[in-house]
């Protein structure tokens, strides 16, 4: 047993060294490279009729025999041709573009949509419809507000938006998927929470008792209305609480403008609402999944998954990859030990 105690730790010092050197050389890598990203990346485009079509066809290989299987390929074909003799001339159908954002804290997957939503544009017209699958709890204001505002250029171009929610579009989120002129909500997914929060600790006091003066200058009256380490002011706090209330107003004006069915007073409490409630209270347009809007689209129209694949830089790659270096190494090790004890 103490052969095996003295094992662990000397894997426990290995593995720590080693996550140690990674996550330096990473944050060397990252503030080499800080600044000097160069703009760039790839447009992919993904013909999703495809591959539902191959979904089913690998189901079917799997279920029926040979002689079954080339009967229904056989009818199968024969149903293809006469669906393409009566089907309307492709420039009149109409395409479907799909488009995904899952967003975080400061809303990063915007860079990505920007260009997305510039390429379709390009060729994008009334006929067709864009399908955004989005998933984000909220975030910075002034970050999903540009997002948001990415969106509204598809509403101003004339093209049909869709937004499909499966988990969570809340605050933010939700500033984004009401300019949909169509929200698909999955019964369960979260959505709401329009209203505004901020906080911020402070630790004046903790400084005074300790001795310790911070000093705060300042030109203009609110510049600064609340701070981590100077000491507070009511009529600071009042004017924090007066800008929090100006941004709940706008974002409340914003909802109601792209969703006036919506009783706005009463939703924009801060509050959430499962997909059903939130049917009942308008925030939504109907149930169901983004599998399944989409699996309905690809029976009548031609549907394209388009996604901006940003390029990354030599010192981002890198980082990344001492991330997950760094990670497989502390499941390493922590299943190591549990199998020492």
């Amino acid at each position: 047993m103490e052969f095996l105690a003295e094992y662990a730790s000397f894997l426990a010092k290995t593995a720590t060294l080693v996550i140690a050197i990674l996550i330096v050389l990473s944050g060397i890598a990252n503030l080499r490279g800080k600044g000097r990203r160069k703009p760039g990346g790839q447009l992919q485009v993904t013909r999703l009729n495809e591959f539902y079509k191959d979904l089913r066809e690998r189901l079917e290989a799997g279920l029926f025999e040979k002689a079954e299987l080339k009967a229904l390929r056989k009818q199968q074909a024969k149903t293809e041709k006469q669906a393409k003799k009566a089907k309307t001339p492709a420039k009149e159908q109409g395409r479907v573009y799909v488009l995904d954002f899952d967003g975080d804290i400061k809303a990063s997957a915007t860079e990505s949509l920007r260009n997305e939503i510039t390429a379709l544009l390009t060729l994008a017209t009334p006929r067709d419809e864009v399908v955004l699958r989005l998933e984000s709890g909220g975030g910075l204001v002034h970050s999903y507000g540009l997002a948001a505002s990415q969106l509204a250029r598809i509403r101003q171009a004339g093209v049909p938006l869709t937004v499909c929610i499966d988990k969570v579009a809340a605050s933010g989120g939700y500033m984004m998927a009401c300019i949909g002129d169509k929200i698909v909500s999955a019964p369960f997914a979260v959505l709401g929470s329009i209203g505004v929060v901020a906080q911020l600790p402070n630790v004046n006091r903790l400084l005074k008792k300790h001795d310790i003066d911070v000093e705060v200058l300042t030109a203009g009256e609110y510049k600064r209305t609340l701070t981590v380490f100077g000491e507070n002011t009511e009529k600071g706090r009042e004017k924090f609480q007066e800008d929090l209330d100006v941004t709940h107003q706008l974002f409340k004006d914003f909802v109601a403008r792209y969703r006036p069915q919506l009783h706005i007073d009463e939703v924009a409490t801060g509050e959430v609402w499962l997909g059903v409630a939130a049917l009942n209270r308008k925030l939504v347009d109907e149930l169901g999944t983004s599998d399944e809007y989409l699996s309905l689209r690809a029976r009548e129209s031609k549907v394209f998954h388009v996604r901006f694949a940003e390029r990354k830089s030599l010192q981002e790659r890198f980082g990344m990859a001492a991330s997950t270096a760094a990670e497989n190494a502390l499941v390493s090790l922590w299943s190591k030990l549990g199998r020492l004890r």
